[in-house]
């Protein structure tokens, strides 16, 4: 079975690097979004992905900014994926990527409640049809980082789109999370955020730790279950 991908986002210090680094992250994030409590600027941002060693993906989070600006951020940081979280439009997503040549992801905000049922992901997902991956994130306030989940299993049965489950998650519910999702997409992923931090952008290293040994035991079970 696929191992399920694991992104820690939302850092803004050397030591939060280093710590989901050392505890087996798959990619970091960095919210270039300047109305968020965890924004870093893209030069911070550099900064601290000049500490990341080979084959751990950067990721740019992006909340409808120009498309010019978003080109200067990947010519600074090239190596990173870029990560759409706003209302930006395929058309907006292509031109901001240069037609795909910088590979990105786009957030798909769901509802939370049962609206969840009435969100078309499988449209979204044909609609944003050039983007690596589908991020799914709790509807909330200020684009991300609320710590809230939405309804996992109001999602559709299946989505021909690698997905990226967010919002809410912690080293408690990650496994369900997983669990709940891995039939409908098995190459499953998982960012989190708020779940492993002690205040807004600053990380625990221990939750660090606990929450990407939650997924690997969730994985674990899946390819062995009882």
């Amino acid at each position: 079975m696929t191992r399920t991908r694991i992104k820690i986002c939302g850092l803004t210090r050397e030591q939060d690097v280093d710590a989901a680094v050392a505890a087996g992250a798959d990619a970091v994030g960095f919210v270039l979004y300047d109305k968020s409590p965890r924004f870093v600027s893209v030069q911070r941002a550099a900064e601290l992905v000049r500490r990341l060693p080979p084959f751990i993906t950067p990721v740019l989070l992006v909340v409808n900014e120009y498309a010019t600006k978003i080109r200067a951020y990947s010519a600074a940081i090239p190596q990173a994926l870029l990560q759409f979280h706003g209302d930006e439009t395929p058309e907006q997503c292509l031109q901001a990527t240069e037609q795909g040549k910088t590979p990105f992801v786009r957030a798909a905000r769901i509802p939370l409640g049962p609206d969840a049922a009435a969100f078309d992901l499988v449209k979204y997902a044909q609609d944003y049809s050039q983007a690596q991956a589908i991020l799914l994130d709790a509807h909330v306030d200020g684009f991300g980082g609320g710590g809230k989940a939405f309804n996992w299993s109001l999602l559709p049965p299946s989505v021909s789109a690698h997905l990226v489950l967010s919002g809410g998650l912690t080293p408690a519910n990650v496994g369900d999370g997983i669990a709940t999702l891995r039939p409908r997409c098995p190459t499953l992923a998982v960012d989190v955020s708020s779940g492993v931090e002690v205040s807004k952008g600053i990380k625990s290293a221990e939750k660090i730790q606990q929450f990407i040994a939650a997924v690997r035991a969730a994985d674990a079970q899946l390819a062995n279950p009882a």
